[in-house]
């Protein structure tokens, strides 16, 4: 006799044997015969021929193969457990050789003699291994991005978990059920993109796994956030204010390389209303047709998609009315005034206009897109002499009037509307000035 080891999807019927030996469960009638005294062969089983009904031929002890009228043909074990008869599936010939079926037989009886049943431990298992599928990393993150979604998080936060996601999380620990990742397979994932140099990055998938993994505790799918494991593991970055110009002469030269830009429509518009409306990047490539009020001259943007859950109106000049009406012929057609040229029905990348820059020959160092937002803010206060609290207002910040209460989205807006069109008459003189 002669034992074939069994293959990886049966390892979890692999008995442990408390006390008796193999030799033991043979006395017991339960095992192999004697080699030469089986029934069946390899080659009667290969030249078994279908007939009008189903039939079997026996192997012994309980072991046999059914040939069906269609010719498929399935190994099955007859065994007896708590008085009754059941069959157990052992596999499909050929796939499943005389001898493999042999060794699953085996380790069945095994089980028995151990005072299991092998039909109820292998339901087990499979149901235990669908149970692991279901619950995946992927599978619990994805669930958790759309209840977030349902309860009205912002396209962008949407966006960028999307991404984290897609890009750095999921095809690295995406298959792991969400009880069996370990610290070190997701720190191993972590290390992949601190190792590309985005340590920040990485600092954010980490938080965001954690989330994920606490919505599998709270929904009973795992024991523990196994993230709060890696605590001082990631490089952290100390925090650097965003590059800003602040000083009309070099802003003035940003402003004519912006022109002068030979890249897509879509982010030439984008770079070029990056510091007229000073916006935070996020809601500018965010920015959709049916929030600009043409009749008004204004572009209002939902609470959803704004920092402080806040709606928000922005005035728009002369200038940037023009540009806009530009593009229209060539994305009016969708939803996003800045769509994405890569993926059908999203905005502009994240690092459109940041790339763009770039192009431009700016460093990250030198200007950044959030930056215009401090160039406005200094130039309007320091060179236009415009209030700082109509600033701060356009700016979407936090404002409160001294009576402590958060102006509304309307407040000053005549005022704000009269500053936003001398800012961007401001960048014209700036770009013709000699």
């Amino acid at each position: 006799m002669f034992i074939v080891p069994v293959s990886s999807h049966e390892i979890l019927l692999q008995p442990t044997l408390h006390g008796g030996t193999i030799g033991g469960i043979l006395k017991k009638g339960w095992g192999h015969k004697v080699a030469g005294s089986n029934k069946l062969t390899e080659a009667a089983a290969k030249q078994a021929k279908p007939k009008e009904k189903s039939y079997r031929l026996p192997d012994g002890s309980g072991m046999y193969i059914e040939v069906m009228p269609t010719g498929s043909k399935y190994w099955r074990l007859k065994y007896r457990y708590n008085g009754k008869e059941k069959r157990l599936a052992l596999g499909v010939y050929p796939t499943v050789t005389l001898s493999v079926a042999r060794e699953k037989a085996r380790v069945a009886k095994a089980m028995l003699a151990e005072g299991n049943d092998p039909s109820e431990l292998k339901k087990q298992n499979k149901l235990a291994k669908q149970t692991s599928i279901d619950n995946t990393f992927a599978v619990v993150a994805y669930e958790l991005v759309e209840k977030h979604k349902r309860e009205g998080a912002s396209s962008s936060t949407i966006e960028k978990l999307y991404w984290l996601l897609d890009k750095k999380l999921c095809p690295f620990i995406g298959g792991i059920p969400v009880a069996e990742l370990t610290p070190v397979q997701l720190l191993a994932a972590l290390r992949r993109i601190e190792d590309d140099g985005l340590h920040e990055t990485a600092n954010r998938a980490k938080r965001v796994a954690g989330q994920v993994l606490r919505y599998a505790v709270a929904t009973g799918r795992a024991e523990r956030d196994t993230s709060q494991d890696l605590k001082g593991a990631l490089i952290i970055k100390r925090a650097q204010h965003r590059a800003a110009i602040t000083k009309p002469e070099e802003l003035r030269g940003v402003l004519i390389a912006m022109d002068d830009y030979n890249g897509t429509p879509e982010v030439k518009a984008a770079l070029q209303l990056t510091p007229m409306l000073f916006q935070r990047p996020g809601e500018i490539r965010h920015m959709e047709w049916a929030e600009i009020d043409w009749a008004q001259e204004h572009w209002e943007i939902p609470a959803e998609k704004m920092k402080m859950r806040l709606p928000h109106i922005v005035p728009l000049s002369r200038q940037s009315l023009v540009i806009l009406r530009s593009l229209q012929p060539l994305t009016g057609y969708g939803r996003y005034v800045f769509p994405s040229a890569r993926r059908g029905g999203r905005p502009l990348s994240e690092n459109g206009v940041r790339t763009a820059l770039r192009t431009l020959g700016y460093t990250n160092e030198q200007v950044t897109p959030h930056g215009f937002r401090a160039t406005a803010r200094t130039i309007l206060d320091e060179v236009l002499g415009f209030r700082v609290d109509y600033i701060e207002q356009q700016l979407a910040h936090a404002v409160k009037d001294a009576n402590g209460r958060a102006y509304n989205r309307t407040k000053h807006l005549p005022e704000r509307k009269q500053m936003m069109q001398a800012w961007a008459d401001y960048l014209d003189q700036l770009k013709t000035k000699n």
